[in-house]
């Protein structure tokens, strides 16, 4: 295989900053040398940083166009059951290449809606079809629940609340015999022996501690121990859920989750957007990463996470879009600059600097993900960088101004011009090489109006169920 080359603005972590005039070259997707080169030609500015990373999404449609805008997640995902999947493959491809578009080389896909159409090995291979044909990286993990299909609670106080018709159709949707720890392992273990390898990794995906019972989470921390299998998981992501944690868990729910081993270096927690500082503490001495996931919890109303408290703790901390961008666009750039800018500190005091937050968000969301390497671009490091125009990014050219101040200050999707990942151009000119993804969306926007008949009753039920789940949250969990 040829060598390929790179030339543009390097970004070579927060120490050294940016190569002006710099060419990264890479064979066999490793970098193999990145040096400055007074003697490149001339062209458009080019900035090349290591390929970010969306370390928590779903895979799923923009909930909006579901009429789901707006909405607390409680309801909010109940709503979005009108986005189940029509087909597996198609909206796995559509969510990556719009991840991969704005620059990232890895996603998480923690799969909580499958389409019901197929096993879910074959689902797991559909996804995995996808992956391949968009290039990216990703770490899939079914997510599992055997509690609370409706609310924290018994659901029967909100089936109750609903005319007969109306409690069928929640019945037969949501309330369902779930799966025993024994089984969901063995089939993560299916899942793994069919798509894992080098650019998969398939990990173990408990929804959340309130869906989950002490016995299913007491098996997976039992089986990642042994066989060191990365876990990902919701926690305290709403004011509902922390609310509920206090209850079922008066000793704290965090250290419950450190004293059965859940704790570990190979865990990563969505959200904690609820967590203690003491909570946070535990978690960094467990080596936990947290990914923030900023846009969705503006979207659902869940509040604001203590990121800055979170690092100063020393957790590490990723990005993740969550399917949840703030214009729904997955648009990773735009998320990473909003963390920094509500997190990066006060006045004169600094959380961290733009490279620093740059480089330990990617680092992080490799860990997350299963990537190799830290994400540096540096001799033997995997050849996952992205390529961004810096003529349109410093498009007012006054004056010599650090490239990665601007990116953090207004750069976007919109200017990534290549995408590499393992070597290899996943996107060009800004559109992804391996699919169509115009054509995709288009084909899966006449599936889902195609089907959206098969949702009549839940539509007809919705109004109610939403006026029950409002009246059981505002009795149950004092607030109205």
């Amino acid at each position: 295989m040829a060598t390929e080359f790179a030339v543009g603005s390097i970004f070579c972590g927060p120490d050294r900053g940016c190569l002006k005039n710099a060419v990264l070259s890479h064979d066999d997707g490793v970098i193999i040398a990145v040096s400055e080169d007074q003697t490149a030609p001339a062209g458009p500015r080019r900035l090349i940083v290591p390929a970010f990373i969306n370390a928590h999404d779903h895979a799923r449609p923009t909930a909006s166009s579901f009429g789901a805008a707006g909405m607390p997640l409680e309801s909010w995902i109940m709503r979005t059951v009108l986005g189940t999947p029509p087909d597996p493959y198609l909206q796995a491809v559509s969510s990556m290449a719009r991840s991969a578009r704005a620059g990232c080389a890895s996603m998480m896909i923690h799969y909580t809606r499958p389409s019901g159409t197929m096993s879910l090995v074959d689902e797991a291979k559909a996804i995995a079809r996808a992956r391949a044909d968009v290039g990216i990286r990703m770490a899939f993990a079914l997510a599992v629940r055997d509690q609370n299909p409706l609310v924290y609670g018994g659901s029967e106080s909100v089936l109750s609340d609903l005319a007969s018709d109306a409690r069928k159709v929640v019945e037969d949707m949501f309330v369902r015999s779930p799966m025993s720890p024994r089984d969901y392992i063995a089939l993560t273990e299916d899942i793994s022996a069919a798509i894992a390898g080098p650019m998969v990794d398939v990990q173990f995906g408990p929804a959340g501690v309130q869906w989950c019972s002490r016995p299913l989470l007491e098996a997976i921390a039992d089986n990642s121990q042994r066989t060191g299998r990365r876990i990902h998981m919701h926690l305290l992501e709403t004011i509902y859920q922390r609310r509920w944690a206090d209850v079922a868990f008066p000793g704290g729910i965090v250290r419950y989750l450190k004293d059965i081993g859940f704790l570990s270096e190979r865990v990563t927690l969505a959200h904690c957007a609820h967590a203690t500082p003491e909570e946070l503490e535990i978690i960094a001495a467990c080596g936990t990463r947290i990914v923030t996931n900023f846009s969705s919890n503006l979207h659902l109303h869940s509040g604001l996470a203590p990121i800055r408290t979170a690092h100063k703790c020393g957790c590490d901390i990723a990005v993740g879009v969550d399917g949840t961008a703030l214009d729904e666009d997955d648009d990773v750039i735009r998320e990473m600059r909003l963390v920094q800018m509500m997190h990066g500190g006060l006045g004169f005091e600094r959380t961290w600097s733009r490279g620093e937050f740059l480089s330990l968000a990617i680092k992080n969301g490799r860990r997350a993900t299963g990537a190799p390497g830290t994400g540096e671009l540096a001799p033997g490091a995997p050849a996952d960088f992205v390529v961004l125009d810096l003529d349109r990014i410093d498009r007012d050219e006054i004056m010599d101004v650090d490239p990665i101040d601007l990116l953090f200050a207004r750069g976007n999707a919109s200017h990534v011009i290549d995408v590499v990942v393992d070597g290899r151009t996943i996107i060009r000119d800004g559109n992804p090489v391996g699919v169509d993804l115009a054509g995709v969306d288009r084909e899966l926007r006449g599936l889902y109006r195609q089907g959206l008949h098969k949702f009549s009753q839940f539509q007809q039920a919705w109004k109610p169920l939403e006026g029950a789940l409002t009246r059981w949250y505002g009795a149950q969990m004092g607030c109205s």
